[in-house]
């Protein structure tokens, strides 16, 4: 228990949010439409922005190959893996407004904040994490809409790409730059003050668990049985565990250049998909579909899942990561 205090936490939250999820749900006390869209996202940069040196940042900018395979597996592998899935689950008992709720799901950019929180958790490459994130959330206000349209043939898709992008700037990069304007203008002031930076970073996945939970215990417009339920959960686990076995061992292959730290952050960046952006989008593109709570269902259980598996994930990242250093020094010795 001592050592797995945040997997606690994260049982904790969930209860709570089972027990209690009006507090957490839109328009609840908590109000999540504010306090995780815009304040919790926030901070989570300005954090970024005074713990990461400028110069790791300027770097990450410039690791081309990790952006590529982060990137090129979120926006084209996912879906193609997911939509063969699904060409042979249809044969299944499965309805079919959950499948195309799966090929929606892989088309999703990464979010702008567990990727983050969870890489600077285990130690590894936070840089590249923050510049993946926020990339391919811009990105994928073109390419998801886009993949959508190719894979399931909807059509009529007005994304408001302006009013995105505007959030983008204020929630993301607007506090990235004043973080990093502040450490450098004030490190040594900011040394002094030994802000518990991980231990925020720690409560605002917490909150957002507890309110992405929320949400998901609050939905009273989802008729389904139990064992499509039930199977839509056992599915959605063990792809986004294969995923994250595949990246970690794919990424950290002798073919790459790339450090044990980056391995972890285009495991975490690569699997994780964006709620944020995710429900807006199928709320405008299938507007009127009498089948619109099934295709929500999957995201609605990918989300909290890739949270939990990841913050369950930490410690046996960082065991790994200190096996990985161990194993680099015996072959330099």
């Amino acid at each position: 228990m001592k050592n797995n205090h945040f997997c606690c936490g994260i049982l904790i939250v969930i209860l709570f949010a089972k027990l209690f999820p009006s507090i957490g749900n839109a328009g609840g006390i908590l109000k999540p439409e504010i306090t995780v869209k815009y304040i919790a996202v926030s901070v989570i940069f300005l954090n970024s922005g005074l713990t990461l040196p400028t110069e790791e940042l300027k770097t990450a900018i410039f690791q081309w190959q990790l952006h590529l395979l982060v990137q090129g597996f979120t926006f084209v592998v996912f879906p193609l893996i997911v939509y063969g899935l699904v060409s042979v689950l249809q044969y299944t008992f499965l309805h079919p407004a959950l499948l195309e709720g799966m090929t929606i799901l892989s088309t999703m950019p990464p979010p702008v904040s567990s990727a983050i929180i969870l890489t600077k958790s285990v130690g590894g490459n936070e840089a590249a994490a923050v510049f993946n994130s926020a990339f391919g959330s811009m990105l994928g206000i073109f390419v998801t809409p886009s993949l959508i349209l190719l894979l399931l043939g909807s059509s009529n898709v007005q994304v408001p790409t302006q009013k995105i992008f505007q959030q983008l700037f204020t929630t993301v990069v607007l506090p990235l730059i004043i973080g990093q304007i502040i450490r450098n203008s004030q490190y040594r002031w900011l040394q002094r003050q030994r802000i518990p930076f991980r231990t925020i970073g720690h409560v605002l996945i917490l909150f957002i668990i507890y309110t992405t939970f929320c949400a998901t215990f609050s939905r009273t417009d989802i008729q389904m049985d139990t064992l499509s339920l039930l199977s839509t959960i056992v599915l959605i686990f063990c792809l986004q565990l294969s995923f994250m076995c595949f990246l970690l061992l794919f990424s950290s292959h002798s073919m790459f250049s790339f450090t044990s730290n980056d391995s972890v952050t285009i495991t975490y960046c690569g699997t994780h998909k964006s709620l944020t952006l995710g429900i807006p989008v199928i709320e405008i593109i299938f507007e009127g579909d009498p089948n619109i709570s099934f295709l929500s269902v999957p995201l609605l259980v990918y989300n909290p899942m890739q949270i939990v598996l990841g913050g369950m994930s930490i410690s046996l990242f960082r065991q790994w990561l200190i096996d990985q250093k161990t194993k680099r020094r015996r072959r330099s010795g």
